[in-house]
């Protein structure tokens, strides 16, 4: 009888300790417009390294960079849990999506997002077509169906559970996009953009898309299209210490690309369509600070 009652009550504590943990561990927001996301049944390690060798498994696609958010926390003596994202795209793909809508080039290459979240589960996300068709009003693009099929396929590599998928109908199209128009023909802009974020030694260059050559290596035709990749974990961590999710969003993007009229414009994504997308509550200064960077690196791309 003594037994029964001390296992009754090992029994119940545990209950109460799980309850607690589930009251105080602030679930991660998965309900982000646009993101498909499912839970990976391996670990963090052996999902990343999975998706990366599926990856490289498949000819056409190329893994332009792989970010890792927290080894970039560290290095600045920030904490962070496990959030990499891996850059991928292929530009027989992506460049229809960038023949209709050039501007879909900010959000193209293609990025997978493995994270741990606050219950330590790990999971996988990316930014679905459904988001890509609502933000660029890419409707009737044929390849945007095989894209689709693609991430859900590296996506689920190491799941069986269905994909959770969060349509984007509260995005408008070039919702969140500021453009402008530079002052300099398109060479000149994206060489002052490099060097300015080269020349600032708290930004670190990620990568450099040159959409147009990858276009052409396919034998498809596109306009100059030069997407740069770049980050302050300074700036950026704070914001997935906040909400995770805003990691598939980061590092900060600039697209350098010229119209058909022969017009140079700089565009990127506002910190404040970020922060509304991923709900994030607070941090308005390093918003602001973030905000203020972007409006200085392009103004000093555009030659203002």
């Amino acid at each position: 009888m003594k037994n029964c009652v001390l296992y009754m009550f090992l029994f119940l504590v545990f209950i109460s300790s799980c309850d607690d943990n589930d009251d105080v561990s602030n679930p991660v927001n998965i309900s982000v417009p646009g993101i498909s996301n499912i839970v990976s049944e391996t670990g963090f390690e052996v999902t990343e390294a999975d998706i990366v060798q599926a990856l490289e498994a498949v000819g056409p696609i190329n893994i332009v960079a792989q970010v890792d958010h927290r080894a970039n926390a560290l290095s600045v003596n920030k904490e962070l849990d496990s959030i990499k994202v891996i850059i991928f795209g292929n530009p027989a793909l992506g460049t229809p999506l960038m023949q209709k809508n050039q501007l879909a080039g900010l959000d193209l290459p293609q990025k997978l997002f493995v994270f741990r979240d606050a219950s330590n589960s790990v999971r996988v996300a990316f930014n679905n077509t459904d988001y890509l068709q609502k933000r660029y009003d890419l409707q009737d693009v044929k390849s945007l169906n095989t894209i689709a099929e693609a991430l859900k396929n590296f996506a689920t590599l190491n799941s069986s559970g269905e994909l959770e998928i969060n349509n984007a109908e509260s995005i408008d199209k070039e919702e969140g996009i500021l453009t402008k128009i530079s002052n300099q023909n398109f060479e000149d802009t994206y060489n002052s953009l490099i060097a300015a974020i080269q020349n600032n030694s708290n930004l670190r260059l990620v990568a450099e898309v040159n959409h147009q050559a990858n276009a052409e290596s396919v034998n498809l035709e596109l306009n100059p299209t030069r997407l740069v990749v770049f980050g302050n974990p300074n700036l950026g961590t704070p914001l997935m210490q906040n909400v995770q999710t805003i990691g598939i969003d980061l590092p900060q993007k600039i697209l350098v690309w010229q119209d058909n009229d022969g017009k140079v414009n700089i565009s990127y994504n506002t910190p404040v369509f970020l922060q509304e997308r991923h709900g994030i509550k607070g941090n308005e200064d390093l918003l602001t600070t973030i905000s203020n960077a972007l409006d200085a690196l392009t103004n000093t791309a555009a030659g203002v």
